[in-house]
């Protein structure tokens, strides 16, 4: 007879959209632990920029995945999939539920889903070649051989439409995608909020992750190591506070974009989601 599989809850939603406050909530409720899907929060000391939850909320509920990698190296999807796997497989065996939560959609269906990511070793002479192409010719080319992964990519993302298009290119095949039988019995819930709420929550709180010292902990982080070029890397927040840290743009035109950027994020975020029928969504 075969092993039932084990019971998860994934919570997805836009960003800012409130899916933290839930997920705890839920994981007190349920005696759950939470396993953070996000990009990244997986590095240390990028804490208001990636929105991570305080000490004082992992005090509420265990959180798995947030710093346990360094920012000067690479996090990928291969890494999370193997590290959230044996954190489901810890806290299912103490008879607690794992509740996956982020915003990093690609992530979770490759977690939830078991598509097998390529781990694909760095090839220094065709990065080197991809290097010379800018943003857009990077993303055309990959729209040309995985469309399916542009469609979800950060189009302006020099990093990961490279290592992208280095999986591609090496294999000679596409990342495979969403499989029909899942990994896990997963039990969705989406965070859903009316366009101009979310639009206003985003506004709000980029406004206060500003004022909280964002800047500065960005601006630490280049001191302590962090390349400029690894820190527009990480896009958004970290994309744009560079910028204006090496002084290409004011600090006016650095928030507009970013907020613009953010916004246009959450967009991305809500059109994956919306194509899985398997997501029961509530208002937050």
């Amino acid at each position: 007879m075969p092993q039932e599989k084990p019971h998860i809850l994934v919570i997805v939603g836009p960003t800012a959209s409130g899916k933290s406050d839930l997920a705890i909530a839920l994981a007190r409720e349920l005696y759950g632990e939470i396993i953070s899907a996000d990009s990244r929060q997986v590095y240390r000391s990028m804490d208001i920029g990636t929105g991570k939850v305080t000490k004082r909320e992992q005090k509420l509920a265990r959180h798995w995945l947030l710093d346990v990698a360094s920012p000067t190296r690479q996090y990928t999807v291969a890494h999370f999939v193997r590290d959230a796997t044996k954190a489901i497989r810890d806290i299912t065996k103490r008879g607690k539920l794992p509740i996956i939560c982020g915003g990093t959609a690609f992530w979770i269906d490759a977690l939830v889903y078991g598509q097998s990511i390529p781990d694909v070793k760095p090839d220094p002479k065709l990065r080197a070649r991809l290097q010379k192409l800018s943003a857009s010719q990077l993303f055309a080319k990959l729209q040309k051989l995985d469309p399916a992964r542009a469609n979800s990519i950060d189009r302006h993302n020099p990093v990961r439409l490279i290592r992208a298009l280095e999986i591609v290119m090496t294999t000679g095949k596409p990342v495979p995608q969403q499989k029909s039988e899942p990994r896990y019995n997963a039990h969705w819930i989406g965070v859903s909020r009316a366009q101009e709420e979310l639009k206003a929550r985003i506004e709000k709180r980029l406004d206060a992750r500003l004022r909280h010292g964002m800047i500065a902990e960005i601006k630490k982080l280049h001191t302590n190591g962090v390349s400029w070029k690894k820190l527009e890397s990480f896009g958004l927040e970290y994309r744009w506070i560079a910028r204006f840290l090496q002084k290409k743009i004011t600090r006016t035109e650095m928030r507009t974009a970013l907020l613009h950027d953010i916004i246009a994020y959450a967009k991305r975020q809500l059109t994956w989601w919306r194509k899985n029928k398997e997501i029961r969504w509530v208002k937050n």
